[in-house]
């Protein structure tokens, strides 16, 4: 039985033979999904291939585990990072993982490398103390757009968590009630989809800001916007990720001198504040897992710092 093709925008017989013919490689990066995982593990490959003095991606059929031992050594000389070269790593094993799965190479090569330890008691990236979260939260004007929009935004981030992307890509029907309460519709990585219920207080605080900026209504437009656009005038896209880590974080961190007291403050800090907050008052960390969107709850315990208080620090033992 002939095929009849019933839309006649299918492919052309030029474009199935092309897409027959993409190297396994590119099929691999076009299906990592986060824009910034894909740059980085492109950049990663790429820099794998020219290490090796391969001159084409088919070569790497030809990689042995010494070639990568080779590479993690000369990132070791150059003094990357742990968790650079940790990346890197995994970068191009998640490669050889798939080109295995194609039957496009016989085995992963970088399986057996030792990679270099990375902290599993405590993530690098700081976290706020409660007095520090309110003077932060409190530090925009109450008075002007930009201070109600700035504090609902800064409430957003320390009471649910939030990774900023998350954050600038709210719709405002992305703020809506379920059961009787109010959540947040959130688009994590991977395309996940998760719902987290609104903090009282932060709820008071978006709902005086969307007052105020009046557009309450407009369910399919951003939640947050911008407050002035000195180049084309529009406001009523999305935030740049950029921006609130510029223009309200680092601001506001200024201001109040929290960035002096706490060296690395960035938007990462706040969900690291969030995270930490909730495991230290006992909330399940299981529950956390799913309410910051991590996929391993490895990930989650790197907030735990339940053991390293300081007040239960031997220090505060000592007696001359």
């Amino acid at each position: 039985m002939a095929l009849v093709r019933a839309d006649k925008k299918g492919l052309t017989q030029r474009q199935f033979a092309q897409l027959g013919a993409v190297p396994p490689e590119e099929e691999w990066l076009a299906n990592i999904t986060n824009a910034k995982t894909r740059r980085a593990y492109k950049n990663d490959v790429r820099e794998f291939v020219a290490y090796a003095g391969l001159q084409n991606y088919g070569e790497l059929r030809s990689i042995a585990r010494s070639h990568i031992i080779a590479w993690r050594k000369d990132m070791e000389q150059r003094a990357l990072s742990a968790s650079t070269i940790r990346r890197k790593l995994s970068a191009l094993s998640s490669l050889f993982d798939y080109l295995c799965e194609r039957n496009a190479a016989l085995g992963n090569p970088v399986d057996g490398v030792k990679r270099p330890m990375a902290n599993g008691n405590e993530g690098s990236t700081p976290a706020l103390g409660d007095r520090q979260a309110r003077r932060l939260l409190e530090a925009p004007p109450a008075d002007t757009l930009k201070g109600v929009r700035d504090r609902a935004i800064l409430a957003a981030l320390l009471y649910h968590g939030l990774r900023r992307e998350e954050l600038c890509s709210l719709r405002v029907k992305d703020l809506h009630s379920r059961q009787g309460v109010m959540h947040f519709r959130i688009h994590g990585k991977r395309a996940k989809i998760r719902f987290i219920p609104v903090h009282a207080g932060a709820q008071r605080m978006i709902e005086d800001y969307l007052a105020l900026a009046g557009h309450r209504a407009d369910l399919e437009g951003a939640l947050f916007r911008p407050v002035k656009n000195n180049r084309t005038g529009e406001l009523d896209r999305h935030l740049d990720p950029a921006s609130v880590y510029r223009n309200i974080v680092l601001k506001y961190g200024l201001e109040t001198g929290i960035s002096g007291e706490v060296s690395g403050l960035c938007v990462h800090s706040l969900r690291a504040t969030a995270a930490t907050n909730a495991l230290t008052h006992d909330s399940d960390i299981a529950k956390v897992q799913e309410w910051l969107g991590h996929a391993n709850v490895s990930t989650t315990r790197l907030y735990d710092r339940r053991k390293s208080k300081p007040e239960d620090s031997p220090t505060f033992r000592v007696k001359y």
